[in-house]
């Protein structure tokens, strides 16, 4: 009898820990949970990556805002399995509270907008804690440090405590980190390219600022993002800004359309100002899905592809 109850102390003891209630933050707020959530949506394809790689699906009642923006691959369709899409866009309130679900994850202009009908706030009386994507909290906060990679660990550390998966978690993030380590070591002393992100916009283009993901990303990879002064994450500037900065590489977001990122290329080499640049001259440049350049976990992959693109000699 001793014996055996020395070995259930001792398993006890040496079992992981997850202990509630947690508490993580979301943008400057605390969010707490008494258990692991039971009844999940989340919205985006970056974000439900996030989610797929934590082995969430069991508690996933929904996904909203994919198919309608995006083409969707194998791997994607075959993650998601028999979870249902219940907005192709934006959700409303009652595409979310149709599934009583008790946990959202968004961000602020990924499926919520700040005075929309869809926030933290008007899906709290349902009982529903909403998880706000970091890299969108500059909506809500001007006064936050520039992109760096923390934007997708300190995500998916969030859902790892929020989940009682935290292994999982810590595991994830130091296979990213030393995957991020071997290619700044190939790209050695190969920095400073100075890079264009063009997401879309002909009269004004689209692009990624200071606070947005791919600015990192593109540090990673060996370069500069020019628009690293852009007080914002995802925000238009001028074609004459971008050309008198002459980038020499381009980050095209290919959205996987009929055209794909062949306009965006097209446009650049007709556009007076832009064809005169480097990048565009020379044609450097490499295309990226949306899920690539949104937080999540393909951005360690698409890092990789912006370096070998940017520095082949390197690889």
């Amino acid at each position: 009898m001793k014996k055996s109850l020395f070995a259930l102390a001792f398993t006890l003891l040496s079992a992981p820990a997850f202990a509630f209630p947690v508490t993580v933050d979301s943008c400057g707020k605390p969010l707490t949970f008494d258990a692991a959530p039971k009844r999940v949506v989340v919205n985006d394809i970056n974000m439900s990556e996030m989610a797929f790689a934590l082995g969430l699906q069991s508690s996933m009642v929904g996904v909203t805002g994919i198919t309608g923006w995006y083409k969707l691959d194998d791997a994607f369709i075959k993650q998601q399995g028999s979870i249902p899409e219940l907005a192709p866009k934006n959700p409303t309130l009652e595409n979310i509270i149709a599934v009583q679900p008790d946990f959202f994850f968004a961000g602020w202009n990924y499926g919520m907008r700040i005075g929309g009908e869809v926030t933290p706030d008007t899906l709290a009386p349902y009982g529903i804690k909403t998880l706000e994507l970091t890299e969108s909290c500059v909506h809500l906060d001007k006064n936050r440090p520039a992109a760096s990679m923390e934007l997708l660990y300190g995500d998916i550390e969030k859902l790892g405590k929020i989940f009682g998966k935290e292994a999982e978690a810590e595991k994830l993030i130091s296979g990213w980190k030393t995957q991020l380590a071997q290619i700044k070591k190939k790209v050695g002393t190969n920095s400073g390219t100075r890079v264009f992100l063009y997401d879309s916009g002909e009269d004004k283009p689209f692009t990624a600022g200071k606070f947005a993901i791919p600015s990192a990303m593109i540090s990673e990879a060996g370069g500069v993002n020019i628009m690293d002064d852009l007080e914002s994450s995802w925000a238009t500037t001028s074609w004459e800004t971008v050309a008198s900065r002459n980038p020499q590489f381009l980050v095209l977001l290919d959205y996987q359309d009929d055209v794909g990122y062949k306009k965006l290329l097209d446009f650049l080499k007709s556009h007076p100002a832009m064809k005169e640049t480097d990048a565009v001259k020379n044609e450097r440049f490499v295309a990226l899905r949306y899920a690539e350049l949104t937080p999540g976990p393909a951005n360690i992959e698409a890092i990789e592809k912006i370096a070998k693109a940017m520095h082949p000699e390197a690889f």
